[in-house]
């Protein structure tokens, strides 16, 4: 797999640890994602519900044990997202658009990922997002 992932360790004499963010390169462009890590199934059953805002170039990244058919719903969830499913190569295999809030509608794309990114509606389209588009991962460790 190729990841760009920095780690930084904890002294007093180092500089903060880095945030946790997803560069998107895409149409000659790059879009940098400021996130959330979440890696346990009960942090991903949570996700972005209740949350009545999301800050612009801010999103959540949830990553999976292994690279299968991802599926979401937006149950409690306030905010429209577009989910940006990304594989193990580190490329956007999918992207569900605008996906409209408080339901338990599935969500999913027709290729396998290991990613999945949430970001406020209407990002991919304004950021020509979409599949192929490169990612690469800086402070978010180990997948």
């Amino acid at each position: 797999m190729t990841c760009a992932c920095s780690h930084s360790t904890s002294n007093k004499d180092s500089a903060p640890p880095a945030t946790p963010t997803v560069v998107l390169h895409a149409s000659g462009r790059t879009v940098r994602v400021e996130v959330e890590v979440v890696r346990t199934p009960a942090d991903r059953a949570k996700g972005l519900m209740h949350r009545r805002e999301l800050p612009a170039h801010r999103g959540m990244l949830f990553i999976f044990e292994r690279q299968e058919i991802q599926s979401f719903w937006m149950q409690n969830t306030y905010i429209p997202l577009d989910m940006i499913f990304i594989d193990e190569a580190m490329r956007v295999v999918g992207v569900v658009e605008n996906a409209a809030p408080l339901t338990t509608e599935s969500r999913k794309v027709a290729s396998p990922s290991r990613f999945v990114l949430e970001v406020n509606g209407g990002f991919s389209k304004q950021n020509k997002i979409g599949p192929g588009t490169r990612v690469v991962f800086e402070a978010v460790g180990p997948p």
